[in-house]
This record gives C-alpha cells, structure tokens and sequence, in this order.
C-alpha cells in the first residue's frame, strides 16, 4: 500500500483539539482537507504526522507549539493610539481586523483593548503558544509527485 510522501497530494479528515480537550478545528462536518505534502501548506508538525501514512490509515498526533503556530510574541502586540488608528474603524475588543504592515505585507490582528486614548492590538495566530492534538484519518493519497 502506498505511504504519503513529500510531493504527493493528500486528502484527510481530522478534529484539532486543545490540551484541555477543546475543539479548535474538524474536517468532520464538511470535505476533506486537501494539500501537497511538503509545500507547507499546513503547519509542520501536521504535515509530519501524515508523512508514511496509507490511505485508510488513522492516528492521533501531538504537535508541540514550535511546529505549530510558534511561541507567543510580545512583541506581535502592540499599542496605536486613537488618533493614528483610522478614523472609518471603530475597534471593539475581540475584533479581527486586516492591516498592512510594512513592506505591504498583509497581517491579521486581534483587537485586545480598546480605550479613549489607544487600542491595543495583538498579531499572534490565535492558537500560537499552544501545543495541539490531531486525529487524522488520511483519505486519499491522489496524485503521486515527484519528491
């Protein structure tokens, strides 16, 4: 039976849980996921556990925050004040907003805190910082590439 290798186009269900046993994520209730195995197109430690794996195959994995999202930034939070932050916005605290950063570069914020004076924003991926649990069933091995 083939195992999934680096370059091949893979399909996979899959429930992503917290440490604490929260569901973050599932495939379960919709399609597969599909991806090419190697192209980080999904985070690391993911991509690792579906590698060797057969077509009909389950496991459960646990991906260390460092092949996940990465640790948590102090340095993604940050303070703008009222007058700099634009005037069309008005931030209310759990928001995700879009800014571009410098070099235009696109980033997905998470409004913090909102006062008279300042909003604080913070630039972490939701689940940086945090290991995570996967139970994968992979699907589909669908094209064979080339490694």
């Amino acid at each position: 039976m083939p195992k999934a290798k680096d370059g091949d186009i893979v399909k996979v269900h899959y429930t992503g849980r917290l440490k604490d046993g929260t569901v973050f994520d599932t495939t379960r209730e919709g399609g597969p996921m599909e991806f090419k195995l190697g192209d980080d197109q999904v985070i690391l430690g993911f991509q690792n556990a579906v590698r060797g794996m057969s077509p009909g195959e389950t496991k459960m994995a646990n991906v260390s925050a460092e092949e996940a999202y990465g640790p948590r930034r102090e340095d993604l939070i940050v303070e703008i004040q009222r007058d700099e932050f634009p005037s069309y916005l008005k931030p209310i605290v759990g928001q995700n907003l879009e800014f571009f950063a410098s070099g235009n570069q696109q980033m997905l914020v998470h409004v913090l805190r909102v006062s008279d004076s300042s909003v604080i924003l913070d630039g972490n991926h939701p689940l940086a910082g945090k290991d995570l649990d996967f139970d994968i069933e992979l699907i589909e091995i669908q094209n064979r590439g080339q490694a």
